[in-house]
């Protein structure tokens, strides 16, 4: 599964060979957006930085985003008030309005494409309509213009809409390409495939990875689910994946121009996209939390069957997936690791709105680390615990506790079949005294551990992404076992 934008632009920087020993101002461990623009921030500024990247730049979530750089934002809004204050609901959208500015007059300044565009949240039930209400209330305490609208240009009936105009829409991989090669102007450096597996505080802090180790004044996690377990933030976010299909649509069709996302589940969001001269259609939703799906192909194929009936005719043209993380309380985690000595920061927790988190948190990473100020993201980083929201985390934790029980349950009981799986299919079974993942991808079958290394769940396979996903806390491996992302920092054992 290659996504649109990845399949389009190519990010192509010098191979670097890993820089041994060398010592850092500062080290930022992930090349997506978040990493890549607080690289670009710190080298303005005149330190020396380097980006460590555990595959390619933007490998992960934001390659595979459906990049919507919009303001309203499903129920996220809604989402944030009833778990927190009103004073971080409004520090949330300012610094997502002052991250929104920055993206697209970087965009402005280097030439590159995006269109304005509408956001529509949409509602097809009584229980969704409630949703839209709250979500009304919440924008208008954030002082948001969003107005009660009745979307005219889709081809089926909703109950309600929200609207809120002059939002954007981007191709994110070419926005990722500019920021790397303004880096690399600018003397930093990126290393990629070489992947955090381990930091000592320092100062300096000694960072390891699985091609060397350096040095650093000041390390920056923007890896998705931070890697270093000693802020315990795996256990306060819940990692969620969802799906993305791209359609050519017959001709004579109308095509909505609006960003449109709905708060019924299962969920749908549209948009349309620029590829080789022609417009797409791009068609989302069906997130699920990862690992507990019965079958993430079926959730492709459900998105499938609804855009035929809505869209007759269309040709899909990519398929694709992402991980986001959800916090308890849905407000984005940035600023100092605890427990990470002072000089190690995080930024995660974007709850599937990257492209303006992404750069609020490298906006509030930055400043806190040159000493600047800005008044949202020190209300932001700084919030203490919430009632709510650790009710929230709670719950989240005591389904990880029974999931932990189950899986392991069935997998000490059920031994491996003799047959190895049919082709794309994968099986966990006992073998030996202990759990095994046996999977065939393209003729070929391999054997590895089914025990996630990072806090010991039962690995379930990915029919859609021939992948083993962890249900715990959302680490992902590829057939052989290589780590593809999530917070464990090691590859499966082989089982042969």
């Amino acid at each position: 599964m290659s996504s649109l934008w990845l399949d389009t632009h190519t990010v192509t920087v010098p191979q670097t060979p890993f820089p041994q020993d060398q010592k850092y101002d500062a080290a930022v461990a992930g090349a997506g957006l978040t990493g890549l623009t607080i690289a670009v921030l710190l080298a303005r500024a005149g330190l020396r930085t380097v980006v460590l990247e555990a595959r390619h730049i933007g490998a992960a979530a934001t390659g595979n985003t459906t990049a919507k750089v919009s303001l309203l934002q499903g129920s996220q809004l809604s989402s944030i008030r009833s778990h927190r204050s009103d004073e971080i609901l409004q520090a949330y959208v300012e610094g997502n309005r002052e991250a929104q500015a920055w993206l697209l007059r970087y965009l402005d300044e280097h030439g590159i494409g995006y269109q304005h565009r509408t956001a529509w949240t949409v509602a097809h039930t009584a229980e969704g309509v409630q949703t839209l209400e709250n979500e009304y209330e919440a924008a208008q305490t954030a002082a948001l213009p969003v107005e009660w609208q009745q979307p005219t240009e889709l081809p089926y009936q909703v109950e309600s809409a929200i609207a809120l105009k002059d939002q954007a829409q981007i191709h994110p991989v070419e926005v990722l390409d500019a920021l790397a090669t303004e880096l690399l102007e600018r003397g930093g450096q990126i290393v990629q495939g070489a992947r955090l597996i381990d930091a000592e505080n320092g100062p300096p802090v000694e960072v390891k990875t699985t091609a060397g180790s350096l040095q650093t004044d000041r390390l920056i996690l923007a890896t998705g689910a931070p890697v270093l377990d000693r802020g315990g933030h795996f256990a306060t976010m819940q990692g969620h994946r969802s799906y993305a299909l791209a359609y050519r649509i017959p001709s004579g069709t109308p095509v909505p121009q609006g960003m449109h996302l709905s708060v019924d589940e299962p969920s749908r969001s549209l948009r349309t996209a620029s590829a080789a001269g022609e417009e797409l259609l791009l068609v989302g939703g069906n997130g699920h939390v990862v690992g507990r799906a019965d079958s993430p192909a079926q959730a492709v194929a459900d998105i499938e069957d609804w855009t035929q009936r809505h869209f007759p005719g269309a040709q899909r043209t990519h398929s694709w997936s992402a991980q986001d993380y959800r916090p308890a309380d849905y407000v984005p985690f940035f600023g100092k690791l605890r427990r990470g000595g002072g000089n190690i920061y995080l930024a995660t927790g974007y709850n599937k709105w990257g492209m303006t988190n992404a750069v609020a948190a490298a906006l509030g990473v930055s400043a806190e680390i040159l000493g600047g100020q800005m008044h949202w993201a020190q209300t932001l980083s700084e919030r203490g615990p919430a009632i709510r929201g650790a009710v929230t985390a709670v719950k989240d934790n005591a389904e990880i506790g029974a999931r932990m029980v189950k899986d392991w349950g069935s997998a000490e009981v059920g031994a491996l079949p003799d047959a190895p799986p049919e082709e794309g299919r994968g099986v966990v079974g006992r073998s030996g005294g202990k759990p095994v993942a046996v999977s065939t991808l393209e003729g070929a079958t391999r054997k590895v551990s089914a025990v996630c290394p990072h806090m010991g769940g039962i690995l379930q396979w990915n029919d859609a992404e021939c992948s083993w996903d962890c249900p715990l806390h959302a680490s992902r491996f590829a057939p052989d076992g290589t780590l593809l992302e999530g917070p464990a920092v090691s590859d499966l054992k082989s089982a042969e």
